[in-house]
């Protein structure tokens, strides 16, 4: 009879012990984690700005973790065979992705349908770790010497003014069309296969103008070979302090960045995001660390993992608005 009386209570018990037992392992995990070297996914070739990035921080993880943190270059379809990679991969905080995320964001947009992740659920974002400003130059035999000024001649000559890009769809492309319906200019887009060639024919007159990162015009620039006008960042940049923004030009709410940052695979756990994201706090204070970043044309960024998502959600709902205004379609 004592024993019947007892077996509802040991089902209780046994209840409560499983219960706490996976309550708890999760936590564990976490705690202990990573217990394994890591794989960094860069979705472009070794050398690029992200590679670069992407490594920088990849060594300092390294330190920091006391794990591996390696490098893997999985380029091709834009970004798209990396980005996909890692959306397919385990949640478990081992596969990683070193994004640019303002270039995922329009690929999302611009490709729609044939992307075959979703920029903003397929992924769980860690930290923006750098943001790269970019500039409006015009070849200097352009009689405009300010922004003013420049958009004031366009207007008087409606599709005479032309504006170079890197491409169809590129963030420069998307840029000039954000700026065209910002400024209420009608100005004649003419896309090249990259900067370097864009930038050759503005230096050149061929074109007239260009929205360009700043890490790529700034040497044409002091070297004189190319006019700025205003940056497209909140605050001047230092690489070119006499440089206005465009909001002191008299263009007010044209704020354009390319963004780098991490992310791991949607449902990895909260506790993991949050080590991988409180180490990239102290590592992008680093002043070395800002250097390196810099040498590629970035300032260091750190962001919460919630503010790093509300950022990709904001670039995805401006370039998809920017992209099917202007009529923009993917190649």
């Amino acid at each position: 009879m004592s024993d019947l009386r007892l077996r509802p209570r040991r089902a209780v018990l046994l209840s409560l012990l499983a219960l706490c037992a996976g309550v708890s392992a999760p936590a564990l995990s976490a705690d202990a984690y990573p217990d394994k070297p890591i794989r960094l996914i860069v979705p472009y070739p070794p050398g690029g700005a992200t590679d670069v990035i992407g490594r920088v921080l990849a060594q300092e993880l390294t330190g920091a973790l006391g794990q591996s943190v390696i490098v893997e270059n999985r380029a091709g379809a834009a970004g798209n065979i990396g980005a996909d990679q890692v959306a397919k991969a385990q949640p478990d905080g081992y596969t990683l992705l070193m994004g640019a995320l303002t270039s995922h964001s329009i690929n999302a947009a611009l490709y729609r349908g044939r992307v075959t992740y979703d920029v903003e659920k397929s992924f769980a974002p860690v930290s923006i770790v750098g943001t790269v400003p970019l500039v409006f130059v015009v070849n200097p035999s352009v009689q405009a010497k300010t922004l003013s000024e420049f958009i004031a001649l366009a207007k008087s000559k409606p599709g005479y003014m032309t504006m170079a890009s890197a491409g169809n769809g590129s963030p420069q492309h998307l840029a000039g069309e954000m700026f065209k319906r910002t400024a209420g200019v009608d100005i004649l887009h003419v896309p090249y296969k990259g900067s370097g060639p864009a930038m050759t024919d503005l230096m050149g007159g061929q074109v007239l103008s260009m929205i360009e990162t700043v890490p790529a015009a700034q040497g044409n620039i002091k070297a004189g070979k190319l006019r700025a006008l205003a940056v497209t960042s909140p605050v001047r940049v230092d690489a070119l302090p006499d440089v206005p923004t465009a909001a002191e030009a008299g263009l007010k709410d044209f704020e354009v960045s390319s963004m780098f940052g991490i992310v791991a695979p949607a449902n990895t756990p909260a506790p993991v995001i949050d080590r991988l994201n409180g180490e990239l706090k102290k590592i992008l204070a680093k002043p070395e660390v800002k250097a390196s970043l810099l040498n590629q044309g970035a300032i260091a960024t750190w962001t919460t993992p919630a503010d790093a998502s509300a950022r990709v959600s904001a670039e995805l709902a401006r370039w998809t608005k920017v992209i099917d205004e202007a009529g923009v379609k993917g190649d």
